[in-house]
């Protein structure tokens, strides 16, 4: 019997530009502070204020880098009033980054890898 592949499994050798696309996210998932930004949004979406509270970096830092993610179509906004609203809906995204902080705690705590 042929073993089936999970559905999130890319079952065709991706091209080029899917590559590049991949490349182009992890890039972005490849600074500290963003990954932390986003690490936030994956638990639900926040105000500029609400993720600088919580980020180890000063207010006009994390602007920037909420720019990088949004003009990178990482993140999404809206407007609350005078308030910009920061969210993820991509739930590829989020595991990408649940998993890539789960994969850095078993490597810092020596915990065995599992799936």
């Amino acid at each position: 019997m042929a073993t089936e592949l999970p559905s999130f499994v890319h079952e065709i050798a991706p091209d080029a530009q899917l590559l590049e696309t991949a490349a182009n996210t992890l890039r972005m998932l490849a600074e500290p502070t963003r990954l932390q930004l986003l690490w936030q949004l994956a638990g639900g979406p926040k105000t500029v204020t609400e993720l600088t509270e919580d980020a180890s970096a000063p207010r006009t830092v994390v602007s920037q880098h909420l720019a990088k993610l949004r003009l990178s179509g990482l993140v999404d906004t809206r407007k609350d009033g005078r308030h910009i609203i920061y969210s993820l809906h991509d739930g590829h995204l989020i595991r990408l980054i649940r998993e890539t902080i789960n994969h850095a705690d078993h490597r810092l705590t020596g915990e065995p890898t599992h799936d």
